[in-house]
């Protein structure tokens, strides 16, 4: 089984991210305060701490997870393409549906030489989705993916 290892947002595009011990997840705002989180196939970005830390060791550097700017980083698990369509259960009340890969970008490269190319096999950037059950997450929660 899975655990949720960390969350956070951003409150403007290009802007900080911010880690939380605990978040709203909603249909309507995704994961709470974040700029990105309206209803839509992007709306929570999760990513795998095993594959971060494959590119990473990839490009020889120690990054923080916050680096990626994704909303929430999980354990024990890979993703992949089979991932897309299957939910991600987090604690007693959040689902998320795999809507597709997180794609990484120019930004990457900025925070560090040779990220982008690194985070770009194995869907090593993480995966898009979409809220299909609110409530609220925290550090720790179990996560399951069917």
């Amino acid at each position: 089984m899975s655990t949720l290892k960390a969350i956070a947002y951003k409150t403007v595009k290009k802007g900080q991210m911010n880690p939380v011990f605990c978040a709203n997840v909603s249909l309507l705002k995704g994961v709470e305060n974040d700029v990105f989180g309206r209803p839509g196939k992007r709306q929570v970005t999760v990513m795998s701490l095993e594959q971060w830390q494959a590119a990473c060791q990839e490009i020889n550097a120690d990054l923080d997870w916050l680096t990626r700017r994704a909303n929430i980083l999980i354990d024990n698990y890979q993703f992949s393409a089979a991932d897309v369509g299957k939910h991600i259960s987090i604690g007693n009340d959040v689902a998320l549906l795999i809507t597709g890969e997180t794609d990484p970008c120019g930004k990457m490269e900025m925070a560090h030489s040779g990220l982008e190319k690194a985070l770009l096999p194995h869907w090593r950037g993480g995966v898009t989705c979409k809220v299909v059950s609110e409530g609220l997450i925290q550090v720790d929660d179990q996560v399951s993916i069917t």
